[in-house]
């Protein structure tokens, strides 16, 4: 299942990001962000076919992180302003962060087999 603007790559990072636990709506909205400049919550919405209570799920987590910043676009008339959203850091520092963040994850399994190891030889 290919999403309009998602290519095998695209879906491949997908997949990697919900490995370490990340929510699939907070995966699609960032792999999708990592291509763009500049995008608006109905882009992200068209091109990973989310609906609009999870793309805000998702960018509340991702401004959360401090990973995606927002800035509001005056718009014409009345109505809710647009938001228009990007990457606050380069995607490969997010990795970066994930990698540290796995790592931590990695070293406690270690240390919980270990423990557990002992308790079964006493």
């Amino acid at each position: 299942m290919t999403e309009r603007g998602f290519s095998k790559k695209d879906e491949t990072l997908v997949d990697l990001l919900m490995s370490t636990g990340m929510p699939k709506n907070v995966a699609k909205t960032l792999a999708f962000l990592r291509k763009k400049n500049e995008t608006t919550s109905v882009e992200i919405e068209i091109s990973t076919a989310l609906r609009q209570p999870e793309v805000s799920i998702a960018m509340q987590e991702l401004r959360r992180r401090k990973w995606v910043t927002k800035r509001d676009i005056k718009k014409e008339g009345k109505g809710r302003p647009i938001h228009a959203y990007r990457l606050a850091i380069p995607f490969e520092k997010i990795v970066e962060m994930m990698e540290k963040e796995e790592r931590k994850r990695i070293e406690k399994i270690e240390s919980n087999i270990y423990q557990l190891r002992q308790l079964a030889q006493s």
